[in-house]
């Protein structure tokens, strides 16, 4: 485990974001100053902390996930050579009181506090690769023209139905469906090049579609996300799929569900492949169908094909071999021993 001196914590806003340092054993020994979320302010920030001779070996700087607001601050300090750790808002609320005053001076206190307090259960903020960043906005636009493009269909569906309607909001949405239908198309086109432009992309991408299931955007999405690990206990919590118990004592004792949060899209696509396989392949629609015939709620069988889907998903990846739907397990010592006995 690495061991810091010094704590940095920052509590980002649009426009500003407010920093003070802490050291160990914990104390503020430099209060909160306010520096514009820009490259000038960034550069300030720099050379303030130059001011107090940290070293960047032993110094962290902790920020709450903020998307874009705290995406450019981050990758200035990764460049600058200095340990950045990006940790959800919600893991830094639940660890002070609620009751509290909320100003961003306290905040950014609050977040160098728990940099030091839990210094060893840090998420250290690393860049993605460049494709991959391409990738995800582009996975991002392609899901806002598709909402888009579902509403102007529904529009449309309304207006034909409608006794008196107008041909101009008929033609108004047609031309928007062809439009964004035609867009989506390149975007696809776009994220394929992008993903084959690189030759370990490209192929994890060929070997993530090979497994039941999975077509271009789920594989896409979970390209991304494997890059941060291949546990698909991991993955399936994240995403919001995994069955967490709640009992306690006697008297509370809830049936298992997921969290309900987590990536909405990416939980659709597996729901959606969870459901095309349980149709078109035989093995899952065997499953299926004796697990609800023991009493199984349909939904939770789903749930368990989608938890099985990601599982095959992270193998594939981690061996760097292909989906082989009628694969057989064979023990190495009997095979051993049928190699010995022939």
């Amino acid at each position: 485990m690495r061991t810091f001196v010094s704590f940095v914590g920052i509590d980002i806003a649009s426009a500003t974001f407010m920093a003070c340092i802490g050291t160990t054993p914990w104390k503020i020994t430099v209060k909160p100053v306010k520096f514009e979320n820009n490259e000038d302010g960034f550069v300030s920030f720099l050379d303030w902390l130059k001011e107090y001779n940290l070293k960047v070996e032993s110094t962290v700087v902790c920020m709450e996930a903020t998307g874009v607001y705290s995406e450019g601050l981050a990758y200035f300090l990764h460049a600058s050579g200095y340990i950045v750790a990006v940790e959800p808002p919600l893991n830094i609320q639940r660890k002070f009181p609620l009751n509290a005053s909320k100003t961003d001076e306290l905040d950014c206190q609050y977040i160098a506090e728990y940099a030091y307090r839990y210094q060893d259960k840090l998420s250290f903020w690393k860049p993605r690769a460049e494709i991959l960043e391409q990738v995800k906005v582009l996975l991002t636009t392609r899901q806002h023209f598709s909402t888009q493009l579902i509403g102007h269909k529904n529009a449309l569906h309304a207006i034909n139905r409608k006794k008196v309607s107008s041909e101009l909001a008929k033609c108004s949405h047609q031309n928007m469906i062809e439009q964004i239908a035609k867009t989506i198309k390149e975007i696809d086109k776009e994220i394929r090049r992008l993903i084959d432009s690189d030759p370990t992309f490209g192929q994890t991408l060929l070997l993530l579609m090979t497994v039941p299931g999975i077509g271009l955007q789920l594989a896409t999405h979970l390209l991304i996300l494997m890059q941060e690990t291949l546990d698909p206990r991991v993955l399936a919590s994240y995403i919001g799929i995994s069955p967490i118990k709640h009992q306690s004592g006697t008297s509370i004792h809830s049936a298992p569900t997921s969290r309900h949060f987590g990536p909405p899209v990416l939980r659709k696509l597996l729901y959606l492949a969870a459901c095309s396989v349980r149709t078109h392949k035989k093995q899952f629609q065997q499953y299926f169908f004796r697990k609800v015939a023991e009493g199984k709620h349909r939904k939770l069988v789903l749930n368990n094909i989608q938890n099985k889907i990601l599982k095959i998903a992270c193998a594939v990846v981690r061996s760097q071999q292909p989906y082989i739907a009628n694969y057989v397990s064979v023990n190495p010592i009997a095979f051993q021993k049928a190699l010995t006995n022939s």
